[in-house]
Order: structure tokens, then sequence, then C-alpha cells
């Protein structure tokens, strides 16, 4: 069987960058059972609650939902169980002490699969304020309505 090339996008937290300003990203391996990545390969997931917090030393992806497998028997998985995070022991020593600093959190941005892999993009962000929230799609406003006055223009 050949191997899978690039990267097919499962799922995406398009509220995540709404609600937060993302301070820097990280793409992890997720340990996922057979029927989750049955599930996954089926296009099925949503990040909408999940997070990331580091417990003990080892990140864990908490309230993401994998739906069960429909041709799963008994050995179907929990659908919103905790899973494990894969990353370097610098990269999590360094999440351990940015996440410590107040009004900190990991959230998940995208689920996909590179080269075959499940992984999973995380976000260090910080929660966004209404008024920061107004801002950003005032200034989205503003910028769609230059763009389409220069087109008007040609």
């Amino acid at each position: 069987m050949p191997r899978e090339k690039g990267r097919k996008l499962v799922a995406q937290n398009r509220r995540a960058r709404h609600d937060y300003h993302i301070d820097d990203t990280y793409e992890a391996g997720i340990v996922l059972t057979g029927t989750e990545v049955k599930s996954l390969r089926a296009g099925r997931a949503s990040l909408v609650d999940g997070f990331a917090h580091v417990r003990n030393g080892e990140v864990w992806l908490e309230n993401v939902h994998i739906p069960e497998y429909a041709h799963g028997t008994w050995t179907n998985h929990a659908a919103r169980r905790p899973r494990k995070l894969l990353l370097h022991r610098e990269e999590i020593s360094r999440l351990i002490g940015k996440t410590q600093e107040a009004g900190r959190t990991l959230v998940p941005l995208s689920l996909y699969f590179s080269e075959g892999k499940a992984k999973v993009e995380i976000a260090l962000a910080r929660g966004k304020r209404e008024y920061d929230k107004r801002h950003d799609i005032a200034e989205r406003d503003a910028q769609r309505d230059i763009q389409r006055e220069l087109r008007r223009r040609r």
C-alpha cells in the first residue's frame, strides 16, 4: 500500500482564531486507537470545545469529539476521551512555563493527516476581550470594502 503524501485536513477550529490571540503554534502527534483513526479517515471530528493541558510532564488533549466508528464493534472508543499528544521534551517544558502565565491556554487549531500520520496543531493562546473581537471584525470589514472599491475602479 503506497504511503500518503501531503496534508489531508480532517477538522478545523475556526472559532479559536476569533476567540483567542494566537501566540505560538506547535504540531503534535496524537495517540489514537484503531477505530479513532478509521473515524478520522472518514472525515469526522469536532474541535469546537477542545483544549489541551500539561499534566505530569505530558500534554493531553481534552474534549475533542471523534465520533464512534460506524462499523466498529465492542472495540469502539469513547467519543470524548482524553488523548495524549506527542511532543518533544523541550517543547513540553516550554509549554509548562508559558501556560502557567496568567490568561494563557492551549487550544487545538486543526486536526489532519500528514504523510499518513494523525497530527494536531495546537496553539498557545490568550483570550480576547469583547472589544478586541469587535475591532477585528471592523478591521476585516474595512479591508473588504477597500478591496471591493479597488476592484470597482479597475
